[in-house]
C-alpha cells in the first residue's frame, strides 16, 4: 500500500504563512507559532500571543490570544472565499469593569476598529464576546472577586493577511489594557484581578 502524503501547501498559502512569520510584534506581546488544528482546512498556520511585562515572564497575568489562518481553495460556503481567520483573545478585568453591560459590545468594536484602521477588509464575520464574573470561596476566598473578557471571532479576510494579524495583536493588547501607541511604555504591574 502506497504511503499517503498530505497535499503540498499552495504557493498562495505559503506566501501568506511567511507573511505571518515575518511580522514584528511589539515587545510586550510575545508571539510564537503553534500547532495548527487539524481537519479545518487543507492549509493552516496558528500563532499564540501573550502580553508580558518582561520577556522572562513564564505566564501572562495580563492577556492572551490565539489566531489560526485557514486556506481552502474549494471555498467553503460559510467562508464565501478561500481564506478564513479564527481568533481568540482573553484578559482578566477588574470586577467593576466586568459588570459593564456594554463590555461585550466594546470588545467586538475593538476588533472591527483594529481591522478597519489597518485597511484589513473582511466579510462573513461572526463571533461571541463573553464576560465572566467569579468569586472565591473556602480555600480560594482570599483571591477575592474576579472578572474576565473573552472574544472568539472568525472572518474571511480581504487584502494583506499581515494587516489582519496585526489587528488581532492590537485586540489582545487592548483587552490587556495596552492601548494602541503604548509600545515601549513599561508595565508597572496589573491593577486587574489575577483571577479569571
Amino acid at each position: 500500500m502506497a504511503e499517503q502524503r498530505p497535499p503540498a501547501a499552495s504557493s498562495a498559502f505559503e506566501q501568506a504563512a511567511q507573511a505571518v512569520r515575518d511580522i514584528r510584534f511589539r515587545e510586550d506581546l510575545t508571539v510564537r507559532e503553534i500547532a495548527a488544528p487539524q481537519g479545518l482546512a487543507p492549509d493552516a498556520i496558528a500563532i499564540a500571543g501573550d502580553v508580558r511585562s518582561s520577556p522572562d515572564d513564564t505566564d501572562s497575568p495580563y492577556g492572551t490570544g490565539r489566531l489560526v489562518l485557514l486556506h481552502d481553495p474549494d471555498e467553503p460556503a460559510p467562508w464565501n472565499g478561500p481564506w478564513r481567520i479564527v481568533c481568540f483573545a482573553q484578559a482578566p478585568l477588574e470586577p467593576e469593569i466586568g459588570i459593564d453591560p456594554l463590555l461585550a459590545d466594546v470588545a467586538w468594536t475593538w476588533l472591527t476598529d483594529a481591522l478597519e484602521s489597518r485597511g484589513a477588509g473582511f466579510h462573513s464575520a461572526s463571533g461571541t464576546a463573553t464576560k465572566t464574573l467569579s468569586k472565591g470561596f473556602g480555600a480560594l476566598a482570599a483571591e477575592g472577586d474576579g472578572a474576565q473578557i473573552e472574544l472568539r471571532a472568525s472572518w474571511s479576510p480581504e487584502g494583506a493577511i499581515a494587516a489582519h494579524v496585526e489587528a488581532w495583536a492590537e485586540l489582545v493588547c487592548m483587552l490587556a489594557g495596552l492601548p494602541p501607541g503604548s509600545e515601549g511604555i513599561a508595565m508597572l504591574g496589573s491593577h486587574r484581578s489575577p483571577r479569571g
